[in-house]
């Protein structure tokens, strides 16, 4: 079969209808996210699409272009998530990565990167320097999900509730999220997304993207943001205050999270990307949740490169400096910077 591969002109439906009819398919595979990022962040979105002789798709990449004078010139699939990638028959994810590749050359790009969850039908460098980490659920029984928990762990949700914390989820938690958000990743010296990020995925997505905040009393001390797709729900952002550490909010919230995810009937609660080894990484694990490696296809202009991290020795400067800025300043400044650090 002669496949053709070109960027995406069609409607957004057709491309969600068939995004959802793959097995590997993810919430950031989803059509709205064109607009999204787009809107958010000002980046061009090159989403491609691969048609048989009918015209009917065989296979997507959504693809999105992040360059600056500072860090240079990527293109992404998908930027500040963990899953993209080319979705489809084999034929059709190596013809669009064909695709993807000979448009890097020839507009210069440093570093393009296919973010996929599974192993892929490609012969470029794969980078496994992330992971993902999964718990199964009971579907529909809230209750089976809490008993498989660790003993030690149910104690430490117990302990939040005993000191009167509460959570509460929905729209209207968008606001008391990004207040917790953006004060804890000033506390990390990490620059922020900005507010709007976050009130067009409430907009573009509706239920699927969850909102919600642990409070102690009136005041917001914790909080967790992710997407449900299909059997599972990732929790993408979390965040907890440093100065309520002593209660542990977080543990309770991340409870709530797959309490609600189980009540769904959702089989598995995907905790996140991280670093293998890391502190983040020890926390997710000690909730029963398994490793899934992360396979983060490659194709640099000269030789190897990789996406800005704090990890790089160049760039370790920066969250001592931003650890010192008040809150205000490192919120304001956070967006026009994290933009360009895919």
């Amino acid at each position: 079969m002669t496949l053709t591969v070109a960027r995406f002109s069609g409607e957004g439906a057709s491309w969600d209808e068939f995004v959802r009819a793959q097995p590997q398919w993810s919430h950031f595979h989803l059509f709205g996210w064109q607009r999204v990022l787009g809107q958010v962040f000002g980046h061009e979105t090159p989403y491609l699409a691969a048609s048989d002789g009918s015209g009917a798709l065989a296979g997507v990449l959504p693809l999105v272009r992040v360059r600056s004078a500072l860090f240079g010139h990527y293109l992404v699939s998908m930027p500040f998530f963990n899953y993209g990638g080319p979705l489809g028959s084999d034929e059709a994810i190596r013809g669009l990565a064909a695709y993807a590749v000979a448009m890097a050359g020839e507009e210069g790009v440093k570093l393009l990167e296919l973010r996929s969850r599974h192993t892929l039908p490609l012969g470029l460098p794969v980078s496994h320097r992330k992971i993902t980490v999964v718990l199964d659920l009971v579907p529909g029984h809230a209750e089976g999900s809490w008993k498989k928990l660790p003993s030690a762990l149910r104690s430490q949700v117990r302990r939040p509730q005993k000191e009167g914390v509460t959570v509460r989820f929905g729209r209207d938690q968008v606001g008391p999220f990004f207040a917790v958000f953006a004060r804890h990743m000033r506390d990390l010296g990490t620059p922020t997304h900005g507010r709007r990020l976050f009130d067009t995925i409430a907009d573009a997505f509706g239920d699927d993207a969850w909102f919600g905040c642990a409070y102690l009393g009136d005041i917001p001390v914790a909080c967790g943001a992710g997407f449900h797709w299909g059997d599972e729900f990732e929790m993408t952002w979390a965040s907890a205050l440093r100065e309520h550490k002593r209660i542990a909010p977080n543990m309770l919230l991340y409870w709530s999270f797959i309490e609600r995810a189980a009540q769904a009937g959702l089989s598995k609660f995907n905790f996140g990307r991280c670093t293998p080894g890391s502190g983040t990484h020890k926390f997710k694990s000690q909730w029963g949740a398994v490793d899934e490696q992360l396979h983060w296809y490659q194709h640099a202009r000269e030789g190897s490169a990789s996406t800005p991290s704090p990890d790089d020795p160049k760039y370790r400067w920066g969250p001592r400096l931003w650890q010192k800025l008040p809150v205000p300043i490192a919120t304001a400044l956070g967006p026009r910077l994290v933009r360009f650090i895919p």
